[in-house]
């Protein structure tokens, strides 16, 4: 089905899926998505994640193939709006760069830039909705709120 006959079905109300150059099924949601979040992480994450997401050496984490994206997701998402301080280990290797967040992204951009890396490189998650962002960072805002009290 050619994205010009899902965009029909998307105004009709229709639910339907596209697919992604035979790869699989995917809701124009997930493209739109996807799309958006690969230009915000080429815009405020490559430049030390790498577009291919292979990361900087040992100054860095890879994103690509990385056991942490895999066992972490709640906690990414935290880490793209509030950044991290402190070691973290990726594929048994020790990181301990400060890593800035990005605290101007909406919750929006954020499950766009989700959507993005947890589906590419190896990675096959699927959309990361806008809900379960919300409800993350609101925990991760409760969290850092009550550790600095």
């Amino acid at each position: 089905m050619n994205k010009a006959i899902c965009f029909v079905f998307v105004l009709s109300g229709v639910v339907s899926s596209c697919t992604t150059g035979g790869k699989s099924d995917r809701s124009v949601k997930y493209e739109q998505y996807y799309v958006e979040g690969e230009q915000l992480y080429i815009t405020h994450c490559s430049n030390c994640h790498q577009k291919s997401g292979d990361g900087l050496g040992l100054l860095y984490p890879p994103l690509n193939d990385s056991d942490y994206m895999e066992q972490h997701v709640e906690e990414v998402i935290c880490l793209i709006k509030n950044g991290i301080s402190g070691e973290i280990i990726v594929n048994g290797q020790s990181y301990n760069q400060p890593m800035p967040g990005v605290a101007s992204l909406t919750d929006l951009e954020i499950a766009e830039i989700a959507t993005y890396i947890y589906n590419s490189w190896g990675h096959d998650k699927g959309i990361i909705e806008l809900k379960l962002v919300t409800k993350t960072l609101v925990e991760c805002s409760n969290s850092t709120d009550s550790n600095s009290n």
